[in-house]
């Protein structure tokens, strides 16, 4: 994998941790990165979960959960956490928004936390079998213990979830 450009927040190097890609797991519980506009975002924000969990020694399935609650919100961070055409200035190109990841252990669960500088809030849409996007919220909602979002203001939001662990 190419270097990404993001750092982590708190960390310690380790040559294992930096050959394999730019993420960073912390032994002491917490853990977080940048994310960017690339179409590899989600694949390396699962990488990251992954490889942070494991430095935690969470059993593999609770880990795998964890990853894929956090492909959800990272893809809801990636699609609506920048401002929308209509509510941005005239003449600004549409950016994509800093965003980050952030990962903390928590006795039996790690609260996963993404934020971006979007102002709406997540909305759980109807269950449809037969629609091809719209079932995240859901997902996360089944492996989650709890989840929401803080109100969002100037700065944006954060949306957060309490996955349950092992290990």
């Amino acid at each position: 994998m190419t270097a990404h450009p993001a750092e982590t927040v708190h960390g310690a190097l380790r040559d294992e941790a930096r050959e394999e890609s730019w993420w960073l797991p912390d032994p002491d519980g917490f853990a977080a990165c940048a994310l960017s506009s690339s179409a590899h975002t989600v694949a390396e924000a699962r990488q990251f979960t992954r490889a942070t969990l494991k430095g935690w020694r969470v059993c593999a399935d609770a880990a795998e959960d964890t990853a894929l609650v956090v492909s959800e919100l990272v893809s809801n961070a990636l699609r609506y956490g920048s401002p929308a055409a209509d509510e941005r200035t005239p003449g600004t190109p549409l950016r994509f928004c800093p965003a980050w990841l952030a990962l903390t252990r928590q006795d039996s669960a790690v609260l996963c936390a993404v934020s971006d500088a979007g102002t709406t809030t997540p909305v759980v849409t109807p269950q449809d079998p037969l629609a091809e996007s719209g079932r995240g919220l859901h997902i996360v909602d089944q492996l989650s213990v709890e989840w929401g979002w803080t109100s969002p203001d100037t700065s944006g939001k954060t949306v957060w979830a309490t996955v349950p662990v092992r290990g």
